[in-house]
C-alpha cells in the first residue's frame, strides 16, 4: 500500500474525528446552557440574534455569579422576609400602587442579603437569571409594569399582576440554609446484660 494515501486516509480521518468531536462539544455545551438558563437562554439567543454570542453571554453570567458568593437566607431572615412579604400583600388591598413599590424594594433586599449586587436592573436581571431562570421573566415583567406604574399607565389589574410575578420570583429567592440540629448523643449501653 502506498504510505502517502495511508498518511492521506489517517488524516481525512483526524479531521473527521476532529469535527465530530468539536460538534459534540458544542452540542453539549448548547444542551447544558439550555438546561441551566431555561427559558432565559433562547431570549438571550434571540436578543443576541446568534448561539455563539449568546452562549458566550450566558457562560459570563455563569462566571459572574460564581464569583459572588450568594448564600442562602438564615432562617431568621427567610421569618423577617417573609412577614415584610405579607405585610405588602395585605396593603395592595388598599393602596396597590404602594404594594407594587415596597414589593420591588422588598425583592432588592433579599436580593442583597442573598449576596446579590443591586445596581442596574438589566445585571440584576442577568445576575438572578444564572440561579433561578424560571423566575427571571416574571422580574422583567414586574419591572416593566412598576415602570408604567411611575410614568401613571399601570391599571390595577396590571398591579396585581405585578405583584404576581414579584411575588414567585420572591419565593424562589427565599430559599433557606437547613437547620443542623445537634446530633442525638448514642444511647447509653444498658449495664448487667
Amino acid at each position: 500500500m502506498n504510505p502517502q494515501l495511508v498518511w492521506t486516509a489517517i488524516a481525512i480521518v483526524a479531521v473527521f474525528a476532529a469535527v465530530a468531536t468539536w460538534m459534540y462539544l458544542q452540542k453539549r455545551r448548547t444542551e447544558q446552557l439550555r438546561g441551566r438558563f431555561g427559558p432565559e437562554y433562547d431570549r438571550t439567543v434571540k436578543e443576541r440574534g446568534d448561539r455563539a454570542k449568546a452562549e458566550s453571554a450566558l457562560q459570563a453570567r455563569a462566571v459572574r455569579v460564581e464569583r459572588l458568593h450568594i448564600r442562602t437566607l438564615s432562617p431568621d431572615d427567610a421569618a423577617r422576609f417573609s412577614e415584610s412579604w405579607r405585610r405588602v400583600q395585605n396593603r395592595f388591598v388598599d393602596d396597590p400602587r404602594g404594594a407594587v413599590t415596597d414589593a420591588d424594594r422588598l425583592v432588592a433586599e433579599v436580593m442583597q442579603a442573598r449576596g446579590y449586587p443591586v445596581g442596574e436592573f438589566e445585571q440584576r436581571v442577568e445576575d438572578i437569571s444564572v440561579d433561578h431562570p424560571n423566575v427571571v421573566m416574571n422580574y422583567r415583567a414586574a419591572h416593566d409594569i412598576a415602570r408604567d406604574h411611575e410614568r401613571g399607565k399601570a391599571t390595577t389589574e396590571d398591579l396585581r399582576q405585578a405583584m404576581v410575578h414579584y411575588r414567585a420570583l420572591f419565593q424562589d429567592l427565599l430559599e433557606v440554609e437547613p437547620v443542623h440540629e445537634p446530633a442525638a448523643r448514642p444511647a447509653e449501653p444498658v449495664r448487667g446484660q
